[in-house]
């Protein structure tokens, strides 16, 4: 099976042709102004104007970028001065790039992640042996700002580099002609049939299923496809001398915990087959001791600590979305596996024991931190503190700054809200996937373990002077609050009375509610002007949790303004910039942090499913009403729904249909 795609993470005008793990060959374009400057390979990321459609089969895929914006972190693309458009078909790729400013437009053939080298390069093409299969490119005549080729492939009968042109260069050089009428067919029939939504909910869909499917890559040592945080994620290469993160390491992956759990949710929308490639990648990231790492890739990692456990409240709304057992099955071990690590023994308590017994807090096991040359830069002489910070996945959230770090126990000394909250949550759906794949007695006792943990945060967190469940500090109570203190909804902690005391909190304008929600820390705490990171920022993946937690518990009208509001202000931002953007301002709604974030499309895909849901707690739910701020009308609705069913049915088909088959 050949995979093609952007699969590198520089490659985003380029492609790669992977016919097994380690072997492959790519093209990649590469553009120089008339003034002699080249823009190649990572100076395509920052000159990207339009993240554009991308079929799950690959039938046709298109990118904008704007070729007088400065390749750096200051540059702003407005036009889509080069159109780059791919498309396949069985056996064979039509590629073609078109510039709208002068300068001259090559496509270069090379060996991604330092594979061997294969392109032989002949007057009538080139051609590689790729194990048992032949490939070979040709080429239509040039003009200085356009390129165009055709890539084949078949297999042959012998290992070895063919002698002669063969089958893959013929078949390439017949259908160069056809290659206009192609894309131009395979563009028009996409945009015909690919799942969207209309009125409000116009650009819904298309911003989660462009932005994700042009986030899918390649882990080129398994042939494994997976989903990082962004392009930009990718680690750099561990080493002796310094590293530096502005340019990804070719030679690696990266795979980050809780991100690829969310991304598997939003790929749902265009692929259930990538979807769960995406999961299951996240799970087999762990380590023996079964941690699903905050981050790992192929030369580095963090075996010292994990990130929220989200990975089977994602698994079990995914299999509701798009069923499949066998899928669901093989995450099962790594799920279970993974929530015995956060308690097995360490020192004779659970690993992340919190003050009270039952209870849970962040940690990090020193001992398990990687020696220098196997860490970025930025985490070398990280405290035992900050790294804890970093499982909870809210790296600088306030909350985090009263708590002392615990040497003795490698622990935050508190008793987290937001962990219990994840833990309970975990307990919870590992019970139902437990009882789907067969094993009722594992249910009841997981059922068993979560009762407990529920009691113990309402004895201990909960607070009836605040309307809240709070951290618990040596001292007592917490008195800060963020968007992380509402997590106990969606696990299903508070009682109805409870979960309306804290409603009533995240309504009050002075605290949570307002024009851009949910900011990370309450509006009246003192870090809230800070907007630097999860100091007030708006976050996508918080955001997501809390609405569920509010459709839970039935604040459907609530829970759409939620919703709504955050499409809303995520949509204006990428009409505005053409960015995916990782955070959001909390009194300006401006996009934040870096430009392309995979878990973006989390606020688009919040407002996708008010219309149509396959929800954990209340099953396949359908309709709901739209908020007064939103323009309303029967096409918004039913455009919504139809884009929703359409692309849970064509999710389901995609079961059976590679990304890169």
């Amino acid at each position: 099976m050949m995979r093609v795609g952007a699969l590198e993470a520089r490659r985003w005008a380029g492609l790669v042709f992977a016919a097994g793990p380690g072997d492959g060959v790519g093209l990649r374009l590469i553009f120089t102004t008339p003034d002699g400057e080249r823009r190649d390979l990572e100076d395509w990321y920052w000159m990207v104007s339009r993240v554009g459609p991308h079929a799950p089969d690959g039938c046709y895929a298109r990118m904008e970028f704007d070729l007088a914006a400065e390749p750096s972190p200051a540059s702003r693309p407005g036009e889509g001065t080069l159109i780059l458009e791919w498309s396949r078909r069985e056996g064979a790729v039509a590629l073609r790039a078109v510039a709208g400013m002068p300068g001259r437009v090559e496509l270069v053939g090379d060996d991604p992640w330092g594979w061997k080298p294969r392109w032989e390069r002949g007057p009538d093409g080139w051609r590689a042996g790729l194990g048992s299969t032949e490939i070979a490119a040709a080429f239509a005549p040039r003009a200085r700002e356009r390129v165009a080729a055709v890539v084949a492939w078949e297999p042959r009968s012998a290992p070895g580099p063919p002698s002669r042109p063969g089958a893959s260069l013929d078949r390439a050089q017949q259908l160069l002609p056809e290659l206009d009428r192609w894309i131009d067919d395979a563009r028009a029939d996409w945009d015909r049939r690919r799942p969207r939504g209309s009125g409000a909910a116009e650009g819904l869909v298309e911003a989660v299923t462009d932005n994700l499917m042009w986030t899918v890559l390649l882990q080129p040592e398994t042939g494994r496809l997976y989903a990082p945080a962004g392009r930009r994620w990718i680690f750099p290469k561990p080493r002796d001398e310094t590293p530096t993160e502005s340019t990804p390491n070719p030679d690696d992956w990266t795979v980050f915990g809780w991100d690829s759990f969310f991304n598997a949710l939003a790929l749902a929308t265009a692929s259930g087959r990538l979807a769960w490639d995406a999961l299951l990648a996240g799970l087999e990231s762990r380590y023996p001791n079964g941690n699903v790492p905050n981050w790992r890739s192929r030369l580095g990692g963090t075996p010292d600590r994990s990130q929220p456990p989200v990975g089977s409240f994602a698994a079990l709304k995914l299999y509701l979305a798009c069923p499949d057992a066998d899928a669901l099955a093989a995450a099962w071990p790594g799920l279970r596996a993974w929530n015995d690590w956060w308690v097995a023994d360490k020192g004779g308590r659970p690993r992340r024991a919190g003050l009270t017994r039952g209870l849970f807090a962040w940690g990090s096991d020193t001992a398990l931190v990687p020696e220098r040359g196997r860490l970025p830069e930025w985490e070398v002489r990280a405290s035992g503190h900050q790294r804890a910070a970093w499982e909870s996945g809210q790296d600088d959230l306030p909350l985090w700054d009263d708590v002392e770090w615990d040497p003795g126990r490698e622990v935050l000394a508190m008793s987290a809200v937001d962990l219990c909250s994840y833990r309970a949550l975990d307990l919870e759906c590992l019970s139902r996937i437990a009882r789907i794949v067969g094993d009722p007695a594992e249910a009841a006792r997981l059922d068993d373990e979560r009762r407990r943990i529920v009691a113990a945060m309402n004895r201990v967190l909960w607070s009836d002077a605040v309307g809240l469940y709070l951290d618990e500090l040596p001292g007592g109570h917490s008195t800060r609050v963020a968007a992380s203190n509402f997590l106990p909804l969606i696990a299903g902690v508070p009682s109805a009375r409870q979960a309306r005391r804290m409603v009533d909190v995240l309504r009050d304008p002075a605290r949570f509610r307002g024009e851009w929600v949910l900011p990370t820390i309450s509006r009246d705490d003192p870090a809230f002007d800070d907007q630097q990171y999860w100091r007030g920022s708006i976050w996508p993946p918080m955001n997501y949790l809390v609405l569920q937690g509010l459709r839970r518990y039935g604040y459907d009208e609530f829970a759409s303004e939620l919703a709504w509001k955050g499409a809303l202000m995520f949509l204006a931002d990428r009409r505005r910039t053409g960015f995916c953007r990782e955070n959001f301002d909390a009194r300006s709604g401006r996009g934040r942090g870096r430009r392309f974030q995979s878990w973006g499309p989390l606020f688009a895909l919040g407002a996708i499913e008010e219309f149509v849901d396959a929800c954990p707690w209340r099953g396949l739910r359908t309709g709901s009403r739209l908020p007064a701020f939103v323009a309303r009308g029967d096409a918004a609705v039913d455009g919504a729904v139809r884009a929703r069913v359409e692309g849970l049915r064509i999710a389901g088909e995609a079961r059976t249909v590679e990304l890169s088959r």
